[in-house]
């Protein structure tokens, strides 16, 4: 199973149809060669396989990133105790 954590993207070069996005701080380039609809700077997108899959609005993606965080913060909790 993966799970694709929520990127945004910060900046899109047209002519390479890539994109650099931020994935919880840590930034990187994806394709944008298979994803069907138009993207901005500031959209949220799912990632595979370094390809952008599919956009998601930014109310889904804080959600999603809400969870992530609370996800490590528990793992470093458990972590110091062990």
């Amino acid at each position: 199973m993966c799970l694709s954590i929520p990127s945004q993207i910060i900046s899109i070069n047209h002519q390479d149809n890539t994109c650099i996005v931020d994935t919880m701080g840590t930034q990187r380039e994806a394709s944008l060669d298979i994803l069907k609809e138009e993207v901005e700077i500031g959209d949220y997108v799912l990632i595979h396989i370094g390809y952008v899959m599919n956009k998601i609005s930014k109310e889904h993606a804080q959600e999603s990133l809400e969870l992530y965080h609370q996800m490590v913060k528990a793992i470093q909790e458990e972590d110091n105790h062990a």
